[in-house]
């Protein structure tokens, strides 16, 4: 046993420290999954990969992280599995350009990677708008090996073809296009397949309830656009503009939509906004909105980033983090030209001239840092990648900027790229040299925020911004939020004043009357009507802000106000729904018989049965009225296990606090 584990060691060692995709080339992967036990996050299945020998070499591998069971077949011969959790070797004397299959089989229960969504609850039993049955991945990293045996390096670019059995009663997504369903007893198993390579982190599966939406785009691409059947009424704002977005982008590119289909699947509880897999972005169902909730908070940057993500990241990835700008700096920058497209000039500006002040507050604080390095933030490698590629833009030109971005692509298409490979093709094209550019753009650690501002001049809105300065008040102040200066402007100028504001100051667009609701926390008598009026405005953030303060300086009229706002949830998250609850709750005299259950409802948003972001929101308040009783307490140690690591950050360091404070 010794022997073989010594003999197990040296051969994992010596493939990890050479390059393995020098010596194997995965070439197609065919799967069929199938699950066991939900409640136990059971998954299990067989995939058969075709790869190629490079060079001679004694073994290959294939990650795969802590599963339950493992065989393998090479060739249709059945070896001796060596697996020590992390790693599944093949040990055979493989010779240069011969061509091989391997056959895996495995069980597992995976910890991360993929999620196992609400299958611990009766549906008949709780509300089908809380219970939402899913099973979906996130691959980014290396991660996909934790419930796929695959390959855990980005440079080795695979076909995947999935075939997954499930419970017909639920939608089965995945990369690639459905070829068949077959029916097999009260399951069917659902047939997709990819014509072109990825990489594993990219493998995408969600299981659940959905209905779609599909449209095509200009080009001819299916656009398929899922939803719970509960939120009918919520795709149109939530998928607006969807096609423009794609169209633009197809078209700005210059190169077409490299998949054969384009799927968007939102998902209970994801760990970020959304997941660029190839052909198949997951997001958060935080993002689907009412035409209310559309007006704060939507999906459009987020949708046209992942879309942009299918040129730069699916088509060409980058070969390490050193080079991860060349994915999200572009499409951080592609989705602005998106929504430029849709919003206008002004649009695009302002949002560099917000990503510029971001950079600048990052330097500040002693955390600025090279575009090269792997270790960056998201802050740099996204918004400053995208104030990059507007710079080099200017540099260039924008015809020499489009041929060089259009003949990158067609030459790394499928392939893996660094920083010189962009770089090259830009100069190329352009006929420039752009060795100072990369020195003081991409491999200084400090934002050109000076630099940035001169280019952001060139726009007369943003000229106009930076002339209004009411900190030292003047004249031009007192009649500046009924002037023709925009919104932004006038924003800025209620964020400095410290005059008396007027009734006709409401006057002005939601945006401005949004940003006057925060500023005024205390409310003289003249402006109450007028104040009282932004409770019928289109804006879930506005209302919350204007009943609370309402509430907060009229305590003679908190019953009207807890009455017409009664019925209103607010976002997804309920933050109207939530903060009416505590303020009833502590209006004397309120509504007095359903105190107990107003206070058992709000004990019951922390439950897991609720998302993360309703459950944050119930423990924030409870811990706030000092009224996280037992049952609260029992939700919040639970909360510590959450999947999502910024929830169980959340949970953790509030339970913490909880215990310092007794």
């Amino acid at each position: 046993m010794q022997k073989l584990l010594l003999t197990f060691f040296y051969f994992t060692c010596s493939l990890l420290f050479a390059q393995q995709t020098d010596y194997v080339d995965f070439i197609r992967a065919k799967a069929h999954i199938h699950f066991g036990d939900l409640k136990q996050n059971e998954v299990l299945g067989t995939v058969n990969y075709q790869f190629k020998i490079l060079k001679d070499i004694d073994s290959i591998y294939l990650d795969a992280q802590n599963f339950n069971k493992v065989s393998y077949s090479l060739n249709d011969a059945a070896v001796d599995s060596l697996y020590d959790g992390k790693y599944i070797v093949v040990k055979e004397k493989f010779k240069a350009n011969t061509k091989h299959h391997i056959k895996v089989t495995w069980q597992t229960s995976p910890k991360k990677a993929m999620y196992f969504i609400d299958w611990e609850y009766d549906s008949k039993s709780f509300d089908s708008n809380v219970i939402r049955k899913q099973i979906w991945t996130q691959g980014q990293g290396k991660y996909t090996s934790n419930w796929f045996p695959s390959i855990d390096d980005m440079n080795d670019k695979i076909e995947f073809d999935l075939s997954v059995e499930f419970d017909k009663n639920y939608e089965v997504i995945a990369n690639g296009k459905l070829l068949s369903k077959e029916v097999v007893g009260d399951h069917i198993i659902w047939n997709y397949d990819m014509v072109q390579p990825m990489s594993s982190y990219l493998l995408a599966l969600v299981i659940g309830a959905f209905d779609k939406k599909v449209e095509l785009s200009n080009s001819g691409i299916p656009l398929e656009m899922y939803y719970n059947p509960k939120d009918s009424l919520k795709v149109e704002p939530t998928y607006r503009y969807s096609k423009q977005i794609f169209d633009f982008l197809e078209s700005e590119i210059g190169i077409p939509f490299p998949w054969q289909n384009y799927k968007q699947v939102p998902v209970k509880d994801f760990l970020y906004a959304g997941m660029e897999n190839t052909g198949t972005t997951v997001f958060s169902d935080a993002f689907v909105v009412d035409s209310i909730g559309y007006n704060d908070k939507n999906y459009i940057n987020v949708n046209a980033h992942e879309l942009a993500h299918q040129w730069f990241g699916d088509l060409v990835t980058e070969t390490s983090g050193t080079h991860h700008w060349l994915q999200e700096g572009f499409a951080t920058y592609y989705a602005l030209l998106a929504e430029r497209a849709l919003f206008g000039e002004n649009y695009y500006y302002w949002r560099l001239y917000e990503y510029a002040n971001e950079l600048l507050d990052q330097d500040r604080a002693g955390a600025g840092t090279s575009l090269l390095d792997p270790k960056s933030s998201s802050t740099t490698f996204y918004k400053k990648g995208a104030w990059v590629l507007h710079m080099l833009r200017e540099q260039v030109g924008d015809v020499a900027f489009r041929a060089a971005v259009k003949s990158y692509l067609n030459t790394y298409q499928f392939k893996n790229v660094e920083t010189n490979n962009f770089i090259s093709e830009l100069e190329k094209v352009g006929g420039v040299n752009l060795k100072s550019f990369v020195d003081n753009w991409l491999k200084e650690p400090d934002f050109k925020y000076d630099k940035a501002i001169e280019s952001l001049k060139k726009s007369a809105f943003i000229q106009e911004y930076l002339m209004v300065d009411c900190e030292a008040y003047n004249s031009k102040c007192k009649n500046y939020l009924d002037s023709g200066i925009s919104d932004e402007a006038k924003i800025k100028v209620i964020s400095q004043t410290k005059e008396t504001f007027k009734n006709n100051d409401f006057k002005n667009s939601l945006k401005v009357r949004q940003a006057l609701a925060n500023r005024i926390t205390t409310i003289p008598m003249a402006l109450k009507k007028t104040y009282e009026s932004l409770l019928d405005d289109n804006s879930y953030v506005t209302i919350e802000t204007v009943l609370y303060n309402l509430w907060n300086n009229f305590p003679a009229d908190r019953f009207y106000y807890l009455d017409k706002t009664k019925n209103i949830d607010g976002f997804s998250d309920k933050n109207i729904r939530i903060l009416w609850l505590v303020l009833a709750l502590n209006t004397e005299g309120y509504d007095v018989i359903n105190t107990s259950r107003y206070f058992n409802e709000l004990v019951g948003y922390t439950s897991a049965i609720y998302s993360a972001e309703i459950r944050r929101n119930a423990f924030q308040y409870l811990t706030w009225m000092n009224s996280c009783n037992d049952a609260c307490l029992k939700n919040l140690v639970e909360a510590t296990k959450h999947h999502s690591w910024q929830f169980s950050k959340f949970a953790k360091q509030l339970l913490e606090s909880k215990q310092n404070t007794k």
